[in-house]
């Protein structure tokens, strides 16, 4: 009975044109808010499996453990190691430094795009989207077509958002949006390696027997089931709403405070999610002290919705606006993690035989309403200016990797995978085409004399694209119809539009794009909303005719 009463609400909001828009948008928040949701258990202890009682010999004389830690949408000039950090520097992030000087990093390192799950799946393959047609990112059942009714024009000064019911209609359903089974991932070749492979937090390339995790090479894998950092209502939480984003009002009506083991019930995590990943981390770190493992730790912040534990919104100190503060916090959270496996590594006599790589999924978002996030890149997620792809990558590896070391050349998500298989002595099965490279000789100063990573990087979503060829790079798209070339080693910071002087190279950029194109699986799901998103202005600020704006279709 009450999913036909909200269906009827929903119907009013569709047909009633008199409706006010905050009373329909409330009506629609409500119905969101009372669909769709699960039972979530209580807490239960999570049943990590023992690892050998005895090592067969040091740490140092077998493979080396590795370790992958993920943050999620985290911005360039949210940590201190490039010299920025949230709010002017207020909070700096003294563990993800400590990691950086530790190796090696990549100062021209990048996103495999601009939002998190095609990313994701070029970590875990190596490969670009046109050979997996893994090109969009998942967003669940209804998303999109709520997210256009939230949406108010009027407000952003941007092109209403668009939703496609006839191809969402055509896709399979959320969980089901899946990196197929068929791709073969980093966890696959390490555990044929002899590693243990453990997955903890987001994962976001589907779920089930052929997309979950377990699926797809992790032994075991704690799962972020849903989008609650804490419940709302927690005493210990501090939550901050942003009145001018549909993503986040969508989110908080809708996610749920949940995790999954193995596949099995969801139920309550043990805290505040940054710091409950984190505590399992440490539980897989010493359980596995005694063998080779593999453990990839993908945190959900600092994504939205904003949530901050009061210790840490405490220790941040008066920072406004608000939204800022709790921001800041959930930096600070993330550092914290970063410092706890660095310590814990180092208790258990493992710091000198593992590996540490740090990275985030994209550039920080512009709807969470924070100007600096990115600086000093123009753009946010969901675009490809350097804000939504250049990215923090750090990889250390003491012994092998000298500190304060420093990679300068362009290099990308995509040779995660085949750098921790070359790593852990892991073999790429025959036939299967890696588009990453192994970046071991690059950090280590090994690589021979001239050598680059690569010639080309490439990024697309539907009609928009990019490639970068040496310093150049060129951004294309159809909505609207615009071409943006740069020379970065001349203008990092994409403010000078050299297209128009250039023809030549823009077409000779636009050709390598056509090749690239030449031979691409299509898709394998089809993008089904279009949301236009300012380069230089955040959500909190009305777009004019005079601001550029990119259409990111997903």
């Amino acid at each position: 009975m009450l999913k036909k009463i909200l269906i009827g609400l929903l119907v009013v909001v569709l047909v009633g044109g008199g409706v006010a828009w905050l009373n329909r948008k409330a009506i629609v928040l409500f119905v969101v808010g009372n669909t769709g949701k699960r039972d979530v258990g209580p807490n239960i202890p999570v049943p990590w499996a023992d690892g050998p009682a005895e090592a067969a010999g040091p740490p140092g004389g077998r493979k080396p453990n590795i370790i992958f830690i993920l943050a999620d949408d985290l911005g360039f000039n949210d940590i201190s190691t490039f010299g920025g950090g949230v709010a002017g520097g207020r909070v700096p992030t003294p563990n993800i430094d400590r990691l950086a000087a530790r190796g090696a990093v990549f100062t021209q390192a990048y996103a495999g795009t601009a939002t998190c799950a095609p990313s994701r799946a070029m970590i875990m393959t190596g490969r670009y989207p046109t050979r997996t047609g893994f090109e969009f990112t998942p967003t669940p059942d209804g998303m999109g077509g709520i997210i256009s009714m939230l949406d108010d024009p009027s407000a952003t000064g941007l092109p209403a958002v668009v939703y496609n019911k006839e191809q969402a209609e055509q896709a399979p359903t959320y969980t089901l949006q899946g990196l197929p089974g068929s791709e073969v991932t980093v966890a696959e070749v390490l555990r044929d390696a002899g590693y243990h492979t453990v997955h903890i937090g987001k994962w976001h390339t589907g779920t089930g027997p052929e997309f979950g995790p377990n699926a797809q090479g992790f032994d075991e894998a704690l799962l972020m089931a849903s989008g609650l950092h804490l419940p709302e209502n927690d005493p210990n939480v501090i939550n901050a709403k942003l009145p001018f984003d549909p993503i986040d009002a969508f989110l908080w009506a809708r996610m749920q405070y949940a995790a999954s083991f193995n596949g099995g019930p969801w139920f309550e995590p043990g805290g505040y999610l940054a710091d409950y990943w984190t505590d399992e981390a440490v539980n897989v770190i010493r359980k596995n002290r005694n063998q080779p493992f593999f453990l990839k730790l993908a945190h959900w912040g600092v994504h939205t919705p904003l949530q901050a534990t009061r210790t840490d919104y405490d220790a941040v100190g008066d920072i406004e606006p608000e939204r800022l503060r709790v921001y800041a916090a959930m930096v600070r959270s993330i550092d914290r993690s970063v410092g706890r496996i660095l310590d814990t590594l180092e208790t258990e006599g493992l710091a000198e035989n593992t590996i540490i790589a740090f990275t985030s999924d994209n550039g920080g978002a512009g709807y969470i309403g924070l100007p600096d996030v990115n600086q000093p890149y123009r753009g946010w997620k969901m675009t490809l200016f350097e804000g939504g792809i250049h990215v923090p990558m750090f990889i250390s590896w003491p012994g092998r990797i000298a500190p304060q070391s420093q990679v300068a050349l362009p290099v990308a998500h995509i040779d995660l995978m085949p750098t921790f298989a070359a790593a852990g002595g892991g073999t790429i099965p025959a036939g299967v085409e890696i588009d990453g490279v192994d970046l071991l000789p690059f950090a280590t100063g090994t690589a021979a004399a001239g050598a680059k990573p690569h010639d080309v990087i490439f990024w697309q979503s539907a009609y928009y694209k990019a490639v970068r060829q040496g310093d150049w790079k060129l951004q294309v798209t159809d909505k609207p119809a615009k071409t943006w070339l740069f020379n970065l080693a001349m203008d990092p910071t994409e403010k000078a539009n050299v297209a128009d002087q250039n023809p030549q190279k823009v077409a000779e950029l636009k050709k390598l794009l056509a090749d690239h194109q030449a031979t691409a699986r299509p898709p394998l799901y089809p993008h089904t909303t279009e949301g236009a998103i300012s380069v230089d202005k955040t959500a909190a600020d009305k777009a004019t005719a005079e601001d550029e704006y990119v259409v990111w279709p997903n």
